[in-house]
């Protein structure tokens, strides 16, 4: 049986401006599913976030519903495992630095340590190391 896989859908207001954000933080574009209305990040071989512009996310969504300002409501937190404190760190750093803004205080809980950010359309990302041996016991 093949793994399972997870595709995030994103609406997004700038798909050329969302593309290279992702792509600063080091994840890649998978060119077969992208075109003008759409765009597949890959995070990781069973992870892939898909940015859509808001016409083609609308055209998914249940007749009627608006799509929510990601910048004002919170509908969803999307959340990565790192394999280390570092990596977490390196990743919400990028994310800051290629233009998008924290989203909470980072959390350390010594066995557990995350951080946060926002995308260029105001999506919370989650980022979190955990001990493997506190996952254990």
């Amino acid at each position: 049986m093949a793994p399972q896989m997870i595709f995030v859908n994103l609406p997004v207001k700038d798909l050329d401006a969302s593309k290279a954000f992702f792509v600063k933080l080091g994840f890649s574009i998978n060119e077969h599913f992208t075109d003008e209305t759409a765009s597949c990040v890959v995070i990781s071989d069973t992870i892939f976030a898909m940015l859509l512009t808001e016409e083609k996310f609308k055209s998914f969504t249940a007749p009627g519903k608006e799509i929510s300002d990601a910048t004002k409501t919170t509908e969803v937190l999307v959340t990565l495992s790192a394999e280390s404190r570092e990596k977490a760190d390196e990743l919400a750093d990028a994310a800051l630095a290629a233009g998008g803004g924290p989203a909470k205080e980072p959390m350390d809980m010594g066995f557990m340590y995350g951080r946060s950010f926002t995308d260029l359309d105001g999506h919370h990302w989650e980022v979190f190391w955990m001990d493997p041996a506190a996952a254990q016991g």
